[in-house]
């Protein structure tokens, strides 16, 4: 991120992305006091983050082009996908109110707004304003550039009303659609890594600008929201461009060869966006998040012979051909008896799911050893779909898949993902109206 700049002298947003109003008092008081429990807690992570991604470039040409926060639909989810996660879930505090929603989203929304461009979280930044006050922005983006940061926002269920009523007033809003995920055979949840009423990914191509992302914007939320848990993410696990290569996952494989790209404008508006026949309107241009934690138990992995990991995924490990026979991106045949009736391809192709398809952007995670000495290895499974029933409908499919015997479910979470936010907006602003 760039050093403090003058609010007079600092460039103009692009033309499709007028400048918010500033941050709320209660935004400020965040900033000044923010950097307590909430600030640390998602601090913690960032040397983590650094070590995995060993030679990543810290400095990016200062002529790289920045994503645009404001839009008809969110950055963060056709984008192309970029190497680092910094993935946060928020509960809004008991005592918060309907005026501390609105005025959280908005201060968000102008904070993205500015460090998706490069800048600091306000035109005094990290070393620009008193001396004798915490400064606005914590500093450790500065002289990085935006690294293609993207900052994607999501209501949860438990926004809308949870056990203590409908607080925001906002109950009657709800989509239909928005549930609590179903128990999914093979689920191990744990409740502490699970759900939450808002969420944020943070998405870029430097850890440290991802992690500096969701610290600042948590600073932000003191007094009205706090963390609820949050995770890293390395290594990507799909893509979304022609352009970009099919990434691996830690079991080796090429992992999202099908995946709906950004340039399948009938496919997105098909499995993707929430169309214009849809309900909630508010909601129409958005889409919904899953997130899934997957640990991956790859000491056992790591001692199944290459033959019998290739019939469980049902591709070759090396360049990702399909068992039938051609190249990666061949047609799959199931006719052929090459392909197990239980191999994860088959199970997960649209052909076998009445045409379902999804928009994934997992990463990789490691987060350090087990108490047994074994790897906290896996992935950190992101969907997006037009109506959660996609991913169920697939998770349900997946319950004979022969990959289940090494891997585990223990966090889960849904989200309704508004269309982007208008000019000068916020994110969320439909919902309010």
């Amino acid at each position: 991120m760039s050093d403090h700049r003058d609010p007079n002298t600092e460039p103009a947003p692009p033309a499709d992305q007028a400048r918010p109003t500033s941050l709320s008092r209660r935004g400020l008081l965040g900033l000044a006091l923010g950097g307590g429990a909430a600030g640390l807690a998602v601090g913690v992570g960032a040397g983590l983050a650094g070590g995995i991604a060993i030679g990543r470039e810290r400095e990016r040409s200062a002529t790289d082009a920045p994503f645009a926060f404001f839009g008809a639909h969110q950055a963060g989810i056709t984008t192309p996908v970029q190497d680092h996660l910094h993935f946060a879930s928020f509960d809004m505090m008991p005592r918060s109110d309907r005026d501390d929603l609105v005025t959280l989203l908005q201060d968000w929304s102008y904070a993205a707004s500015r460090m998706t461009q490069g800048l600091e979280v306000s035109a005094t930044g990290a070393v620009g304003g008193d001396a004798q006050t915490p400064p606005d922005d914590t500093g450790e983006a500065q002289g990085l550039s935006a690294s293609g940061l993207t900052i994607t926002i999501g209501f949860g269920p438990t926004l809308f009303e949870n056990a203590d009523g409908d607080r925001f007033g906002i109950a009657d809003r709800r989509p239909a659609g928005l549930e609590r995920l179903p128990a999914f055979l093979g689920d191990d949840l744990n409740p502490e890594t699970s759900d939450g009423d808002l969420c944020i990914q943070a998405c870029a191509d430097d850890p440290q600008v991802a992690v500096h992302a969701i610290r600042n914007l948590s600073r932000i939320a003191f007094g009205r929201a706090r963390l609820r848990w949050s995770q890293l993410g390395f290594g990507r696990t799909s893509r979304t461009t022609t352009d970009q290569a099919t990434p691996r996952n830690l079991f080796g494989f090429k992992d999202g060869t099908a995946n709906i790209l950004s340039d399948d404008a009938a496919a997105l508006d098909e499995h993707v966006w929430v169309a214009a026949s849809d309900e909630p309107q508010w909601l129409r241009g958005g889409s919904y998040l899953v997130a899934r934690r997957i640990a991956m138990i790859v000491e056992t992995w790591d001692r199944v012979r290459l033959a019998e990991q290739d019939r469980i995924i049902g591709r070759d490990k090396g360049e990702g051909a399909p068992l039938s026979g051609g190249h990666e991106f061949t047609d799959l045949d199931f006719t052929k008896a090459a392909i197990d009736e239980n191999s994860h391809v088959r199970l997960a192709h649209p052909s076998q799911n009445a045409g379902v398809r999804i928009l994934r952007r997992g990463y990789n995670f490691v987060d350090g050893n087990s108490s047994l000495g074994r790897l906290d290895a896996g992935l950190f499974f992101l969907s997006y779909q037009r109506d959660p029933q996609q991913f169920i409908a697939l998770q349900r499919s997946l319950s004979t898949d022969l990959m289940n015997e090494y891997i585990r479910h223990v966090g889960s979470g849904v989200w309704a993902v508004p269309s982007g936010a208008r000019d000068g907006s916020y994110v969320g602003a439909e919902l309010f109206d």
